[in-house]
C-alpha cells in the first residue's frame, strides 16, 4: 500500500474513533455506504475525489489532512531543536514551534540597555507585546509607550516601531504577537 492510502487508512480510523463514531453512525453522515467506509479504514480502498470530500466533511477536516501524515496526539520539541537568532544583539525565540499561518509568536530578550528597530510589515498587520520581565520601552509613531511587568500593547506592525530595555543592570524579556494582515 502507498503512503497515502496507508495514511488514508489509518487518518480515517483514528478521526472516526476520536469522534467516539461507528462506522455505521459516520458512513451515514458522509452520505456512503458502510462498506465503503470500512474499505477507507482498512486501506483496500482507492476512492474518489467526491468520496474523499464527503469523509473529509463528515470528519470536520481538510482533505489533505486525511491522506497526510498521521499527526500525533503530542509532540516534544527539546529546547536545541528550537531555533534562536540574534538581531541587533537581542535574542529572538519562537515559543510555537510550528508555523501557524498569518502569526508569528515569540520570546524577546533585550539585553540591559539594548534597543531594537522593528520592521514594518504588511499593512493591516497588528502586534501585541506583553513585558514579562524588566520595562521595556515601545516607540511606534513617534509615541513612546512604557511597559512593566504584566503589561500589554497592541500597535500597528504596519509602522515604524522599535523595543528598548529601559534597565542598565538585567535583561528584560517579552512576548511578541504579530498577526499579519492577509495580503
Amino acid at each position: 500500500m502507498d503512503d497515502a492510502g496507508a495514511n488514508l487508512a489509518a487518518n480515517v480510523r483514528r478521526l472516526r474513533e476520536a469522534r467516539d463514531l461507528s462506522q455505521q453512525q459516520i458512513s451515514r453522515v458522509a452520505g456512503i455506504p458502510r462498506p465503503t467506509w470500512a474499505s477507507l479504514e482498512s486501506g483496500s480502498a482507492n476512492p474518489t475525489l467526491q468520496v474523499l470530500t464527503r469523509v473529509a466533511a463528515a470528519l470536520q477536516v481538510s482533505v489533505e489532512e486525511l491522506i497526510g501524515a498521521p499527526r500525533t496526539a503530542c509532540r516534544l520539541f527539546s529546547s536545541d531543536q528550537i531555533p534562536k537568532r540574534r538581531r541587533q544583539g537581542v535574542l529572538l525565540r519562537p515559543l510555537v514551534p510550528e508555523s501557524i499561518p498569518g502569526l508569528d509568536i515569540s520570546r524577546m530578550e533585550l539585553p540591559p540597555g539594548h534597543a531594537l528597530q522593528g520592521i514594518p510589515h504588511t499593512a493591516g498587520t497588528r502586534e501585541y507585546l506583553t513585558c514579562e520581565r524588566g520595562r521595556i520601552e515601545l516607540v511606534a509613531s513617534g509615541e513612546h509607550w512604557e511597559l512593566g511587568p504584566g503589561d500589554a500593547l497592541v500597535f500597528r506592525g504596519d509602522q515604524r516601531h522599535s523595543y528598548r530595555n529601559l534597565e542598565s543592570r538585567r535583561a528584560a524579556l517579552a512576548i511578541t504577537v504579530v498577526c499579519f494582515a492577509p495580503r
